[in-house]
């Protein structure tokens, strides 16, 4: 946005959040009667590519479909908006960061993973079944189903958002210059290949996600963009063997490499999914949200009112703070007369005692290394 603009609408910018390929994204605050505020979340086009009617159209698209969609685990549209030639979106403001800022750090413990592919996978149940007025489907696929269009607030809400490729997919990845790997790491063999899409081709990109979520890597990546393209077109089971046998069955499942080979529907896919949470200690929302306080406020840099991660910086700023953060302090060496050093204390974060505490069923889990 350009530094003279401070108002879009009715809605004074605060800061910028964060930006993509082709839009930026803004903290607002609107204003009203005796002292009214609330903050939104404003989606801009970059200057760069205002004025071009491709560009204008996915922003517009993006927001006359999510004006349809009503849902706890979708970010809401609230309205669409022209100021001085420039298209802007009014959105829910979500208090936290995107999985992919979140997993910079460290991986959750597995019961909070499922929790969010869970979630995750109720809101695509909702995406895949809408109709029209008619009570016609929409035929719905989102098509960018990947860590950094997942939302988690610090209440512990999560929220897929993002859905500007939604119906414009050739539009917003125009080209392979302009692609960003990760990205591509989440595509379906048949998005890769340029074939005909459906909602199971959403449940590859939220099983390439759960992997992650669980293990911190991405099943078929590459040396490479196109590398990463050729192994999710093939499509090979990765062995997955560090992750527990039911959990490994529900991604491969999702993984297959045929989409009639996935699950039957998001529903089917959901219910494995609690199944699975069923073997572990209950968690929900809270304690999903204590997690990402404990992340956010580890990566906050000293005498910082806000995270870094809320901010525009670098990857390795981000790194770098949060391994300062949470690194132990060094271990002195003793001398002759010292007395023994006193073993550290366990990490008192609720994430640290959540991934410590045992499954609640008798199912196979991966040999300890």
């Amino acid at each position: 946005m350009d530094e003279d603009v401070r108002q879009l609408g009715r809605y004074k910018i605060v800061r910028r959040l964060g930006a993509g390929g082709m839009a930026e994204v803004y903290l607002a605050r609107g204003h009203g009667a005796s002292g009214f505020e609330k903050n939104v979340a404003i989606k801009t086009i970059k200057p760069e590519h205002r004025g071009i009617p491709e560009r204008e159209r996915i922003l517009i698209e993006e927001a006359r479909l999510g004006a349809r969609l009503d849902h706890r685990n979708l970010v809401t549209v609230h309205e669409l908006g022209i100021d001085r030639g420039t298209y802007w979106v009014c959105m829910e403001f979500v208090d936290g960061a995107d999985l992919a800022q979140l997993l910079r750090a460290d991986t959750p413990p597995e019961p909070l993973a499922l929790l969010i592919a869970e979630e995750l996978a109720l809101a695509l149940e909702y995406v895949h079944t809408r109709t029209d007025d008619q009570g016609r489907p929409l035929g719905l696929v989102h098509r960018d189903v990947s860590p950094s269009n997942i939302l988690v607030s610090r209440a512990g809400e999560v929220k897929l958002c993002d859905f500007g490729i939604a119906k414009a997919t050739l539009l917003a990845e125009a080209t392979l210059a302009n692609a960003r790997k990760g990205k591509y790491a989440y595509m379906s063999p048949e998005q890769i290949a340029g074939a005909p899409l459906t909602p199971s081709s959403d449940q590859f990109g939220l099983g390439v996600t759960l992997v992650e979520l669980l293990s911190g890597r991405r099943p078929f990546d590459g040396d490479g963009v196109f590398a990463t393209m050729e192994r999710i077109k093939a499509a090979e089971p990765p062995p997955l063997t560090d992750l527990p046998a039911d959990v490994r069955a529900i991604a491969l499942r999702c993984l297959a490499r045929h989409p009639s080979a996935r699950w039957s529907s998001g529903r089917d896919l959901r219910r494995a999914l609690a199944e699975a949470r069923r073997a572990h200690p209950v968690v929900g929302p809270p304690e999903l949200g204590a997690w990402v306080c404990e992340r956010l406020d580890a990566a906050a840099g000293p005498g910082q009112d806000e995270p870094v991660l809320d901010r525009t910086v670098t990857v390795t700023e981000i790194h770098h703070r949060a391994e300062q953060a949470v690194a132990p302090p060094p271990t002195p060496s003793p001398t002759p007369s010292a007395e023994p050093p006193t073993p550290a204390a366990p990490a008192r974060g609720f994430w640290a005692r959540l991934r410590g505490r045992p499954r609640r069923s008798g199912r196979e889990d991966p040999e300890p290394e």
